[in-house]
């Protein structure tokens, strides 16, 4: 697999890890996070999501493969928890800016 940027590995060491403060960091103060239908903006509704999240599913990402084009990166994940069908396979969408997450979107 590919090496992953720095703001990625870190979001999914911070997300394995159950740290959503440390999660938001990964992203730009005005980032956008499209999960399960919803969109949260901003550091502050992002760790909120990623601590709301961490506490119903305790779900850990394992990197499969990266593909990038035209700025988005697209990381294949095998994402296990305690949720119904783990684990899954998910996609995450990271576009990033200057070294940090701009917008992600999950999706399966």
């Amino acid at each position: 697999m590919n090496t992953l940027p720095q703001a990625i590995a870190g979001y999914i060491d911070a997300a394995n890890a159950q740290a959503p403060d440390r999660l938001a960091t990964c992203f730009h103060a005005d980032a956008t996070v499209f999960d399960e239908g919803s969109v949260r903006r901003g550091r502050d509704e992002i760790a909120a999501w990623a601590r709301e999240t961490g506490m119903r599913y305790q779900s850990t990402i394992e990197p499969v493969g990266l593909e990038e084009a035209g700025g988005l990166h697209r990381l294949r994940a095998t994402v296990r928890g305690h949720f119904p069908g783990s684990p899954i396979a998910l996609h995450f969408n990271f576009l990033l800016e200057s070294g940090s997450i701009q917008s992600l979107e999950i999706k399966p």
